[in-house]
């Protein structure tokens, strides 16, 4: 039994489609409808957020909106940072997927000495630089953020000096960079990745569990393997993109991709992940309500929340 308690970042300055910052409150309606006290009973806190720069210039196209990004990740990290120090489970809720680079900043300055292992539950690697970026949106870089790395073998962009330095401020969050290594990730439903990323997956030999393996092997396989991957970690975070979930099922959601699992599959993923000891995290991100009908989306990520949540607890 761990003692939770809720993050909620309601940002999208790092995603192309506007909505992700609705995502969270989405996620507390479902809970209204299905008559659940979650967030009656559970602690919970808010990091600021300052969304109103959407509304102003974007700044570099290859790292839109990165000085509102840095003092976002400073945010997370102390918050995520604080909430561990206490002895608490970070169970946050975000907008777009970029705040998983302050989540996992907040990790390394909580335990900075610890191997942090990453489960990355999603249909995108989300590896880009501002090198290589081919949308400028950093909701596609958290995990390049994490790892120092600006793959400029592949570079594509020729960002200016003042995006160079903020995207090096932003690596160097927490006074920590790298913060994780290739070796110690685990994608589970990658399928939608541009070549620049699968450049840096093939060389660095990152393990990857395709969605027709989660089918193959079952639920319990892909999860035993997968925590047998990160054994040498002494912590494991665990980010779960709603992408990771078919189109089908995730149409609201700014990137759907088809070929992923079922919300049943994912459910059963998570819970059985979070299982493990190691887990120090969780995040949830990308439900956009705005692309929704009738709050869908978020109704299929409260249900898996609500099991998660029961794990911990009970």
């Amino acid at each position: 039994m761990k003692s939770l308690k809720i993050i909620e970042v309601k940002s999208e300055i790092g995603a192309g489609t506007r909505g992700a910052s609705l995502g969270p409150d989405a996620i507390r309606i479902a809970a209204l409808d299905y008559g659940s006290n979650l967030f009656r009973v559970e602690k919970s806190s808010q990091v600021p957020v300052d969304n109103n720069i959407l509304f102003d210039s974007q700044g570099s196209p290859y790292a839109k909106r990165i000085k509102g990004m840095v003092t976002l990740y400073e945010k997370i990290a102390t918050e995520v940072s604080h909430t561990l120090k206490h002895n608490e489970f970070p169970l946050i809720l975000a907008g777009d997927h970029s705040s998983a680079g302050g989540t996992i900043a907040g990790i390394k300055m909580a335990y900075p000495k610890q191997r942090l292992g990453v489960i990355w539950i999603d249909a995108h690697a989300d590896l880009h630089s501002p090198y290589t970026t081919p949308s400028g949106n950093l909701h596609g870089m958290p995990l390049a953020v994490s790892l120092g790395e600006d793959n400029v073998q592949n570079k594509m962009n020729k960002p200016d000096k003042e995006t160079v330095d903020l995207w090096n401020k932003l690596k160097k969050i927490g006074n920590i960079s790298p913060k994780i290594e290739y070796r110690d990730i685990v994608y589970i439903c990658l399928r939608d990745v541009e070549p620049e990323e699968s450049y840096l997956l093939k060389k660095h030999h990152v393990k990857i569990f395709t969605t027709s393996e989660v089918r193959r092997n079952g639920v319990e396989k892909i999860a035993r393997d997968a925590l047998s991957h990160l054994s040498k970690c002494n912590l494991i975070y665990i980010s779960f993109d709603v992408d990771s979930m078919d189109s089908s099922i995730s149409k609201g959601t700014g990137t759907p991709v088809r070929n992923g699992i079922t919300e049943k599959e994912a459910g059963s993923l998570c819970v059985r992940l979070i299982q493990n000891e190691k887990v120090c995290c969780f995040e949830i991100a990308e439900v956009n309500p705005t692309l929704d009908k009738e709050n869908l989306m978020a109704e299929n990520t409260f249900e898996i929340l609500q099991r998660i949540v029961s794990q911990l607890t009970n």
